[in-house]
């Protein structure tokens, strides 16, 4: 009797093989837009069930934690860990690193063609430009794949990439070894490469979906509670098409009471009415591998599809998923430093029956922080975080967690100041910071960011809300100073004024810097500017460059900002913007070298945005160029070593809009940034205690020198409108 012949296993894909199968790289269309790239499985073993043991060992040998176990054997027990001191925030050391930064928002870039975008990023043209202009340090973005898992397929990113679900580059960007080879190119001309890490939440990806099935410690990783059969009227229907539901304000409290969840927090961001009343949601019933039919309750501070990381699990699984991320991108890509987005949140606990649950500025969010900032520098690296939370929260936070913090002190405090002509409200929270200990040094001052121009100002609405401030000649309370401001910038920025902008759900406006200027400029018809108006934009623009620049710290901005970006007509991102996240406007595709001027779209789909000032080549064959004028506000800024220089006075000034910031340098010398956000030239005397009395004052960007420092320990600036100077004292 001949013998069967015994079928043999088919080989088992690699990770690359069955999430990113090769297809032709193409254009993806607009309504799967901004998505990762559709990372469709090459083949299908079995149902996609918690009953397969093939589909589980798949997601498993897919997850961000079982990525994270497998790095970790790389590093525990070698030497190279114990080199770097850890302990406290070091921002000087993170600075002298690079101290200008541009940053990449990579579902935006235009590629060059024929190229990948990381390939794009790697062009030795490019980075020879930024050496020219000044720019030492490229921040990526989020770049690796996001979205989420359905079954054995894909989803698209439904929050640009911060959705993350992989420590793999997305092919939709390219490969590690061209971004390895980005980080050697930035090297070789003076620069590094700063990544980005997600600590408060990931995806619905693989780990989201063994979670759901109750496997090992992954219902560890998030904020997720398993909610009784019984006690399933509770929870919301789940709408077909749809995997989770959120839950509205009764049905948030029900859960409360029967003991489920803590109930409301104190704040609902990314607040919908009708899509996204509360920050929980519930899945529909998932079948999990002892056979049990369940259906949970979990936390997202975002987005749906955003569940939040669970920090003080026994399991511990969220922390290492969040390191392994980390060891992925300083060990394996060759990044020098990492941004922490939405870092603030990490720590979540009940206060009583009555009030909001305490989810900011929770000791457990600094004991989170101290860890990832400190395993970062370990591994000779430095992190900066994005922490839109009081100002108190930075100072604490900044002591032995990350470096650098994005600053929120000064936004929208500057903006606010182009708009009105007025530097009260700025000069108000400089002072305030200053009075709080935070070192200007610490903070990575930018233009325009992937996100809107927000008008939250935390600081008055939390914390000090019911402090006392005294604002345009009278008291008023820090939520009264908060919605004073907000009313100014909504009426002089959005609606019939500049219908191009758009209001972000409550956070603030979707506006690049430049339709942000256009606006306070007056001009409410972005297709009839003409070259008089382009160059007042790029004027003012330049002043909010020099704010920026002109101070300790790091100084961060855009293609967008390089470019002279506006935001995009409505219509070509409606089905991008039809759920209130209006910020896609802000997110136009640009070409930054100018190497693909045919181009309509980004690989990711965004369309092209208009740009008033032109590719980087072409302004750098002109002196008067956007390009070639911040050029010369960063020569002066690393001619007196202001990057790492101390913030010694805030002095007042006989003109309502005119901000003066005095910094002590090197070798006991001082500096002087003047700068003029009102509408009119002025002369006027500026005047500090910390000036010494006969010492020469020489203007830095005309080499002109303006006398001495008088017995009034003062000296008299001329300054045109919205222009700014930099002045050198002894």
């Amino acid at each position: 009797m001949a013998k069967a012949k015994t079928k043999r296993p088919k080989a088992r894909l690699n990770f690359t093989e069955q999430f990113f199968p090769a297809r032709p790289r193409q254009l993806l269309k607009l309504a799967r837009s901004v998505a990762i790239s559709p990372l469709k499985a090459t083949r299908k073993i079995g149902l996609a069930s918690a009953g397969n043991n093939n589909y589980l060992l798949w997601l498993k040998g897919e997850s961000m934690l079982e990525a994270a176990n497998r790095l970790a054997t790389r590093y525990s027990g070698r030497s190279h860990m114990w080199r770097n001191p850890y302990a406290r925030a070091r921002p000087r050391a993170a600075i002298n690193q690079a101290s200008v930064w541009y940053a990449a928002y990579p579902n935006s870039l235009i590629t060059k063609n024929g190229s990948s975008l990381i390939a794009t990023l790697a062009d030795k043209a490019l980075w020879q430009a930024f050496q020219e202009v000044g720019i030492q340090g490229l921040h990526t973005g989020p770049m690796k794949a996001a979205g989420g898992i359905a079954g054995w397929q894909t989803t698209p990113s439904i929050d640009g990439h911060f959705d993350r679900i992989s420590t793999r580059i997305d092919p939709l960007f390219g490969t590690e070894d061209e971004f390895r080879q980005l980080a050697k190119v930035a090297q070789s001309h003076g620069g590094i490469v700063i990544d980005d890490i997600v600590p408060g939440h990931t995806g619905k990806g693989p780990d989201f979906r063994l979670a759901e099935m109750n496997y090992g410690e992954y219902p560890g990783i998030y904020h997720m509670v398993e909610v009784d059969i019984q006690d399933w009227h509770l929870l919301p229907e789940v709408p077909p098409g749809k995997d989770s539901a959120n839950l509205d304000h009764e049905q948030e409290e029900a859960l409360k009471k029967a003991g489920y969840i803590i109930g409301r927090l104190p704040r609902v961001i990314f607040y919908e009415p009708g899509v996204k009343d509360t920050n929980w949601s519930a899945t529909q019933a998932v079948k999990g591998i002892d056979g049990r039919v369940r259906r949970w309750v979990y936390l997202h501070y975002f987005k749906e599809g955003q569940p939040s990381i669970n920090w003080l699990d026994p399991s511990f699984a969220g922390m290492k998923l969040v390191i392994g991320d980390a060891l992925h991108s300083l060990g394996e890509l060759g990044s020098k430093g990492l941004r922490l987005d939405a870092n603030g949140f990490l720590g979540i606990e009940k206060i009583n029956d009555e009030l909001a649950a305490w989810s900011e500025g929770h000791p457990l969010s600094e004991a989170a922080n101290m860890i990832i900032a400190g395993t970062v520098r370990k591994l000779g690296g430095f992190t900066f975080q994005e922490l839109n939370l009081s100002m108190d929260d930075i100072k604490t936070m900044s002591v032995s967690g990350a470096d650098l913090s994005y600053d929120f002190v000064g936004r929208p405090a500057y903006h606010h100041a182009l708009a009105t002509g007025d530097t009260e409200l700025l000069r108000l929270v400089l002072t305030e910071a200053k009075g709080l200990g935070i070192d200007p040094a610490s903070l990575v001052h930018a233009l325009q960011n992937h996100d809107e121009l927000t008008l939250e100002l935390v600081h008055f609405w939390t914390v000090h809300k019911d402090d006392t401030y005294t604002f345009r000649g009278r008291k008023m309370k820090g939520s009264e100073l908060r919605e004073t401001v907000r009313k100014d910038m909504y009426a002089k920025l959005t609606g019939k004024y500049a219908p191009y902008n758009l209001k972000f759900t409550e956070n603030g406006i979707a506006c690049t810097t430049a339709s942000f200027v256009a606006a306070c400029l007056g001009y409410n018809k972005l297709e009839k500017l003409g070259k008089r108006e382009i160059g007042r934009i790029q004027q003012a623009h330049l002043l909010l460059a020099m704010y920026n620049a002109l101070q300790p710290g790091v100084f961060a901005l855009s293609g967008w900002d390089l470019c002279g970006s506006l935001t995009v007509p409505h219509n070509e991102v409606e089905k991008l913007i039809d759920d209130g996240d209006t910020r896609w406007v802000n997110r136009g595709a640009y070409d930054l070298m100018g190497t693909s001027p045919a181009a309509k779209h980004s690989l990711a789909g965004l369309p092209r945005a208009q740009s008033l000032y032109g590719s980087l080549p072409e302004q750098l064959q002109d002196p008067s160029s956007f390009a070639r004028q911040l050029q010369r506000i960063l020569a002066v800024r690393s001619e007196c070593g202001l990057a790492t220089a101390h913030l010694e006075d805030i002095p007042p000034v006989a003109h309502s809009g005119v901000l003066v910031l005095v910094h002590r340098l090197a070798e006991d010398k001082l500096q002087a940034t003047v700068l003029n956000f009102s509408a009119e030239k002025v002369s006027l005397p500026i005047q500090s205690g910390s000036f010494p009395k006969g010492k020469s004052v020489v203007d830095m960007f005309t080499g002109k020198k303006l006398g001495k420092v008088d017995a009034n320990r003062g000296f008299v600036v001329n300054l045109e409108p919205t222009d700014g100077t930099s002045i050198l004292i002894g």
